[in-house]
């Protein structure tokens, strides 16, 4: 699944930089469930605190799960959302996001839940085609 552009936005990128904030609201009404994803671990993680918030309940269908891993795979995405949101993102498999605080006592579990050995454990036949 790709952005939905408006002109503005694209004229914005023709002439030169692109204001993030715009951007960001573009990638909001481009990929609604991953914006409603991230955006609910985020409020997860400052009401209940500790290292981290993750989901782990597989996407409803095949379009959510698009959206998820174009939000997550795409550097210019990813990044613009960890600035808007002020969290650093975690993916694994298909459907596991995790949103950590920048605060860097969280960065061993960052490490662990980014590791290779975690992204091993973490897999099952389910997730094969995902």
């Amino acid at each position: 699944m790709s952005l939905d552009v408006s002109p503005a936005l694209l004229e914005q990128a023709e002439r030169g930089e692109v204001d993030e904030v715009e951007f960001v609201d573009c990638v909001r009404t481009s990929l609604p469930y991953a914006w409603e994803m991230i955006s609910s671990l985020v409020a997860q993680l400052k009401v209940d605190g500790g290292a981290f918030a993750d989901n782990q309940t597989p996407p409803p269908d095949e379009q959510a799960r698009g959206q998820l891993l174009r939000a997550l795979a795409s550097d210019a995405i990813r990044g613009a959302l960890q600035r808007h949101f002020g969290v650093r993102l975690a993916f694994q498999n298909c459907h596991r996001v995790a949103v950590f605080p920048l605060d860097s006592s969280v960065d061993e579990t960052l490490g662990r839940f980014t590791s290779v050995r975690s992204q091993v454990l973490n897999q099952s036949p389910e997730f094969r085609d995902c």
